[in-house]
């Protein structure tokens, strides 16, 4: 089950973030921001890039300010990092680094 919430903004748009398990199962979760004019279309927006069972039922874990801030300034408008932030300083990562497989040489 993914914890997750919202935010609308005063322009009328809104922040969604959402907490779900890693695509690799030793990683643990991540919580993804995305930025788009409504709630159905920001789960649209994930629901395209391959997270198909994405629902956000409540608002029991809203983004905070600098989630805010961090999604706003990001050309995509879709950001991910490791959840819980355990990790001092790090930083936001665009949502194809996640889903995209690591080139390894």
């Amino acid at each position: 089950m993914s914890a997750g919430g919202f935010c609308k903004l005063p322009g009328g748009s809104v922040v969604v973030a959402l907490t779900l398990p890693a695509p690799d199962a030793a990683e643990g979760a991540v919580r993804v921001l995305v930025h788009a004019a409504n709630r159905a279309r920001a789960l649209t927006r994930l629901r395209n890039l391959g997270l198909r069972a994405v629902y956000l039922r409540g608002n029991s874990h809203p983004p905070t300010p600098d989630e805010i801030t961090a999604v706003l300034h990001h050309p995509d408008g879709l950001l991910w990092r490791a959840a819980p932030h355990s990790a001092a300083g790090e930083l936001w990562h665009p949502i194809r680094a996640l889903l995209s497989p690591a080139v390894r040489y």
